[in-house]
């Protein structure tokens, strides 16, 4: 496996009696049984196809053609979707361009997320239009921010490039049904990519609306794949629930939340690569989970940076927190810091000849170990690297920790009535203006 859950640190007999009870948690494992056994059964007869697509390369072959044409014609990429139709292709993303710019001979890709009047104006204004291509993601194909967002980028190529050339600037992902993102593309010849109707926005990270930002930007789409694969291939071949890191999650979670009053769920790895990963989690356990009185607040942190804003409240705040710090294995790794150039200074011994991969990761272990003796429950998940293969394995782990969690509450994954309303408000409101 690419990784490693570490879980000692979750309970009572380990951290001063406030983590989960040994019987508690063995309970919510075996109550975790029968929703392993569900998987099984989606996986065997396609009922779920996320969980066909670890073993897919077909799709990814046939984006070959236009993922080679774009990376030649444009020297920026604009991902025009919000919430799941962006979150995952950004996690996917900041393997390859952590802020500084992408690999060599790759385009900017930007993820024009959030619905923002100054900031769609900025973006106009700055990108090089002429040489910008456009990916619209919407699974209904009727979401009002990225519809907007993408007549907005019609119009102003419009005027600067001509109908004739707009077809070969922009693509389409969305499902196979009459709506207005399909209709638009129809109407302006640009091409559409199928949107699979049984994957949600928010489980689509390893579907083509993760895959198609990742081959823009050089990364190997296969070994994303094949790192899920190994983490799903476990579940189903697991023996028991305690064999499945998934399940051991996902009970881990369930137990503490109904035995030890943790009312929310930190996620804190120790890298800006992996930064994105946790928007993504946030997401995809709040909107998952948060129905019919449960669920736990998703909170996204990021190490050591949030050391030096959030730890005080973790270690001496309301003891109501389940964390997850994920620790790449970075000793030796990054930059070597010279103590010589300070003159001398005894104060910065312990820095000398030491990198800053050490420095890091020592202080992710030290966070880890105080969180415990504060008797605040703490999972690490321990990574010989970050690369493609490791985060598809968090992707798929935290996906299906997700879904089984959703099982023991007995609440659907895989809806968000909730959300629903706001947006039909929303349109009302519009309407009224």
């Amino acid at each position: 496996m690419p990784y490693q859950q570490v879980i000692d640190r979750c309970f009572r007999e380990t951290i001063d009696g406030a983590g989960v009870g040994r019987g508690d948690y063995q309970a919510a494992l075996k109550a975790a049984e029968p929703g392993l056994a569900t998987l099984r059964r989606w996986h065997a007869d396609g009922t779920l196809p996320l969980l066909q697509l670890p073993a897919a390369r077909a799709d990814l072959a046939a984006l070959q053609p236009l993922v080679q044409d774009w990376r030649q014609r444009f020297r920026a990429i604009v991902v025009l979707g919000i919430g799941g139709s962006s979150l995952g292709g950004q996690a996917l993303a900041a393997l390859a361009d952590q802020g500084f710019g992408p690999p060599a001979g790759t385009p900017k890709v930007h993820f024009l997320e959030n619905l923002d009047p100054h900031g769609t104006a900025a973006a106009l204004a700055a990108l090089p239009l002429e040489a910008t291509g456009f990916i619209a993601i919407s699974k209904s194909g009727s979401t009002a921010e990225t519809l907007a967002q993408t007549l907005v980028f019609l119009a102003a190529l419009h005027g600067k490039v001509g109908d004739a050339a707009i077809a070969g600037r922009f693509v389409a992902i969305t499902e196979a049904s009459d709506n207005p993102l399909r209709r638009l593309a129809g109407r302006w010849g640009f091409p559409v990519l199928e949107h699979d109707p049984k994957i949600g926005g928010r489980y689509s990270v390893l579907s083509i609306v993760g895959m198609l930002p990742a081959l823009l930007l050089g990364l190997d789409a296969a070994a994303i794949r094949a790192g899920a694969g190994q983490v799903l291939q476990q579940c189903l071949g697991a023996k028991s629930a305690a064999d499945a890191a998934p399940a051991v999650g996902a009970a881990l979670g369930v137990a503490l939340a109904r035995g030890s009053a943790v009312h929310a769920s930190v996620l804190m790895p120790y890298a800006d690569r992996l930064e994105r990963l946790a928007f993504w989690y946030r997401q995809l356990w709040a909107e998952s989970l948060g129905k019919q009185g449960h669920g736990t607040v998703p909170i996204r942190a990021l190490g050591p940076v949030d050391q030096h804003s959030q730890l005080q409240l973790y270690l001496d705040g309301p003891n109501d927190k389940f964390f997850t710090l994920i620790l790449p294995r970075d000793a030796g790794r990054g930059p070597q810091i010279d103590t010589g150039l300070a003159g001398g200074d005894a104060a910065l011994d312990y820095l000398h000849g030491r990198t800053i991969g050490d420095l890091a990761l020592a202080e992710g272990r030290a966070t880890a170990e105080t969180l415990a003796k504060r008797g605040r429950p703490t999972r690490v998940i321990e990574l010989d690297r970050i690369d493609e293969r490791s985060l598809g394995a968090l992707l798929m782990h935290f996906m299906l920790e997700t879904v089984l969690a959703a099982h023991l509450l007995g609440v659907d994954p895989f809806d968000q009535p909730a959300v629903e309303e706001g947006k039909i408000l929303a349109r009302r409101y519009l309407a009224m203006a």
